[in-house]
């Protein structure tokens, strides 16, 4: 069983603080290594612990870390950012993905604003007199959706539906609208 989240906010009492940070380096220092075991490559750690550390915690060792790191620089700067990323790439990263699903959420927003307004319309309990102008033209190109969803059911109920829907007399297909 996992835990539960952990929110992600700085730890103002300095005892727990330092435990916490003693505790998550252990976890990380483990990770760290276990990755690099069970994909046999070649990893390190450097962490910086809180301002009274004189040296950071190093994983394997200083000159291992040395050679990895050393290894690492020596790449061509191309293959070495293209999937690094920074905090600030991270959360631009995070805003778009935020701002596509928004995008998204606000489409189907309206698409089912216009859905229903159009099921009022048929319904009786509204009327086209007091819609606007862009209002008008999403219904209209609402109902053509529809109705273009409808025509290729039917194209294929006939082409594939076992003698569903043959021809007309023997249509029992119907729209029910509100």
């Amino acid at each position: 069983m996992g835990r539960k989240k952990v929110k992600l906010a700085w730890i103002t009492n300095d005892a727990t603080r330092r435990f916490t940070f003693e505790e998550r380096k252990k976890g990380l220092v483990k990770k760290v290594s276990e990755l690099a075991m069970l994909c046999g490559i070649e990893a390190c750690l450097v962490v910086y612990g809180p301002q009274d550390a004189a040296e950071p915690e190093v994983w394997p060792s200083p000159t291992e870390t040395a050679r990895v790191a050393t290894r690492f620089n020596s790449m061509p700067e191309m293959y070495r950012w293209r999937k690094m990323t920074d905090q600030e790439g991270f959360l631009r990263q995070r805003v778009a993905k935020l701002q596509d699903q928004l995008r998204r959420q606000d489409r189907e927003s309206r698409e089912l604003e216009v859905s229903l307004f159009a099921h009022e319309i048929m319904a009786g309990g509204r009327s086209l007199d007091d819609t606007g102008l862009n209002d008008a033209v999403e219904l209209v190109q609402t109902i053509d959706i529809k109705l273009k969803l409808v025509q290729n059911r039917i194209i294929f109920m006939e082409n594939f539906g076992d003698g569903a829907v043959r021809d007309e007399k023997d249509t029992n297909f119907s729209i029910f609208l509100p």
